[in-house]
């Protein structure tokens, strides 16, 4: 009866990784260990669980079908362990957090490192990255993204602020092209836009009868880094838009200023996600609930 679960996480991660290598990188072990452990789970259910050619591993249908009830089972005592963790007071454990690069850095990083000095007994593996991750195929617990989110199927969320957005130019740039009025008016300036895997995204803003209006913007410059946005803004370059934690820094020192004051932006809201689970483990509220009660303040 002890010796039931020996091999079981393994044999759920090498499915779920997609491979032994991947499941050894995961779990600090070597592909070797994974292969003998779960060769030892095998030879102890007499059967075989996957096809193994050079290249890959595929599950057989006997090895589909006792892995559908593993991962059944280890849902179950994770819900189980979240429930008793919840009664404690002590926070502990690893966390594995994705983040965009800047946000992160600036803003989301500072808030989880005092957090981490509180209850030394959690640990951070914090991520950063301006792509989107995929939670449950790489490994992830939480990860902090911006904007619309998409509908993924098995993930919760929970908003945790929004940032204003901006459009900022420096001072030359507008002496000497004038200050759009309107939205239209942008298309008479230089613009500067943020992509990513190059698609431009697009700026959004409130008309006066509260609805959106989203400009595409059309340009020659097009980065993926905000602080090569705002870089190349302040050196007169041309209009950009950022958010507002960001440009902080730059309209105090003069280098930006307020590029269509008569114009909003619709603001941009942070979500956390998380895969969906009956009992959220305490270190993942924690981390959620300060995020959220310390991020809006840094905002704006």
């Amino acid at each position: 009866m002890n010796d039931m679960l020996n091999g079981i996480p393994e044999f759920v991660e090498a499915v779920e990784a997609g491979g032994f290598s991947a499941a050894a990188a995961r779990m600090n072990l070597s592909r070797s260990a994974i292969g003998k452990t779960i060769a030892r789970l095998e030879r102890r259910l007499n059967v075989r669980l996957f096809h193994r050619t050079t290249r890959m591993q595929n599950l057989t249908d006997e090895g589909q079908a006792f892995y559908e009830r593993c991962r059944r089972a280890l849902d179950e005592i994770q819900s189980g362990e979240a429930m008793l963790e919840s009664g404690k007071r002590e926070v502990t454990g690893r966390l594995r957090i994705s983040m965009p690069v800047l946000f992160g850095r600036c803003c989301a990083a500072p808030q989880l490192l005092e957090l981490a000095r509180i209850h030394p007994k959690l640990e951070l593996d914090l991520s950063f990255s301006d792509r989107v991750v995929d939670l449950f195929d790489e490994g992830f617990d939480l990860a902090i993204r911006n904007g619309v989110l998409r509908d993924e199927a098995g993930l919760a969320a929970r908003k945790l602020t929004s940032t204003r957005m901006i459009l900022c130019a420096s001072p030359d740039y507008l002496a000497s092209r004038g200050t759009p009025r309107t939205v239209a008016d942008l298309g008479n300036h230089d613009l500067i836009a943020y992509a990513r895997s190059g698609e431009v995204k697009k700026w959004t803003f409130l008309q006066e009868d509260g609805s959106a209006v989203e400009h595409l913007a059309a340009t020659r410059l097009r980065f993926d880094d905000l602080e090569v946005l705002a870089a190349a803004a302040s050196s007169g370059m041309g209009i950009t838009w950022l958010p507002c934690w960001l440009v902080r820094q730059y309209l105090s020192a003069g280098t930006l200023v307020p590029a269509m004051r008569n114009i909003s932006s619709r603001a941009v809201n942070i979500y956390a996600v998380w895969p969906q689970t009956p009992h959220l483990p305490l270190k993942m509220r924690v981390v959620i609930d300060l995020l959220a009660e310390r991020l809006p303040a840094i905002m704006d």
